[in-house]
């Protein structure tokens, strides 16, 4: 273990309840010179535009189809983290590693931590990715594949995590982001909440759900700055291989699934029937080009966003 460990609270029943249920964990990362404004300006500067959303934000149950992408050229690093904090938008600086080598060196610290911390767990793939969001802004009810958590660096929020069973989750839910590779406008009740595990998290502290466990996301009336972590595991592999024959064969061939499971004959079966259609046109993912930006940040009045004239 390293003598200056990111996890500073860690007890050894948090690994064996990782994936179980919700935890709220502590970490120092809030201290980390990679996230000072100094060093998130000067990321965003360079910041591929292929690798970020600048996305304006709505009410909740707005269709992700509604949400408005935006550009910030002409803006320095800081005054777009300024023109956030006054704003109604959210930057994401999507898989940090690809961009900045000490981001990666910075994952594979926390995943080798990991790795001797909670029994059996090892990643095929991880990634993270960095959130920069407005006093208020709210993330919509929605399910994610891969594992996850999400790491407070500034500001505070309340996260409602809510069972990964119906009617809260379904798997035609899964199945649907799985085929269409986007997050689906999953269906919410304000009675949801009532069986929610409700978070409010500080900077200096994390979050982690059990997989495809549905969740959403408040922010307190301040700027806030966040980090999210994605992996595979094995077992996540196999369960999202699993998630997209099932939903082939539902949508696709009008069989209604019997089995999610990961290992055995009908899992094999499933593997295979992914693997030989998932790249056909009988599975039609959305188009991931790069949404056409709608506005920019307004370099002379922090804050405000400008239209941009229709194509």
């Amino acid at each position: 273990m390293p003598q200056n460990p990111i996890m500073t609270e860690w007890k050894s029943q948090n690994g064996d309840l990782w994936g179980e249920t919700p935890q709220c964990l502590a970490h120092r990362l809030h201290q980390h010179e990679l996230f000072s404004n100094e060093a998130l300006g000067e990321l965003i500067e360079r910041y591929p535009r292929e690798h970020y959303s600048l996305v304006e934000w709505g009410a909740q149950g707005r269709a992700r189809s509604d949400w408005r992408e935006g550009e910030i050229s002409g803006l320095s690093g800081r005054d777009v983290i300024d023109a956030v904090s006054r704003s109604r938008v959210w930057i994401n600086l999507r898989n940090a590693p690809a961009v900045d080598k000490r981001y990666a060196a910075l994952l594979d610290e926390i995943f080798t931590e990991f790795e001797a911390r909670i029994p059996g767990f090892r990643t095929l793939s991880r990634t993270m990715g960095i959130l920069v969001s407005s006093p208020n802004s709210r993330t919509v009810y929605h399910s994610d594949l891969p594992g996850q958590s999400l790491w407070q660096i500034r500001g505070s929020k309340r996260v409602y995590v809510y069972p990964a069973v119906k009617p809260f989750l379904r798997p035609e839910h899964v199945e649907g982001i799985a085929l269409s590779g986007v997050e689906m406008n999953m269906p919410y009740e304000p009675w949801y909440d009532d069986y929610a595990d409700v978070f409010d998290i500080e900077p200096g502290q994390m979050l982690h759900w059990p997989l495809n466990a549905p969740h959403r996301v408040d922010n307190h009336d301040c700027l806030n700055v966040s980090m999210t972590l994605e992996y595979f595991t094995d077992e996540i592999r196999r369960t999202h291989m699993v998630t997209v024959a099932n939903g082939i064969m539902r949508t696709k061939l009008g069989v209604t699934p019997k089995s999610r499971e990961i290992s055995g004959p009908s899992f094999w079966t499933k593997a295979v029937l992914q693997r030989a259609l998932r790249n056909t046109t009988m599975v039609k993912r959305e188009n991931k080009a790069r949404r056409k930006p709608s506005f920019r940040l307004d370099p002379s009045r922090p804050g405000a966003i400008v239209d941009l004239p229709a194509a």
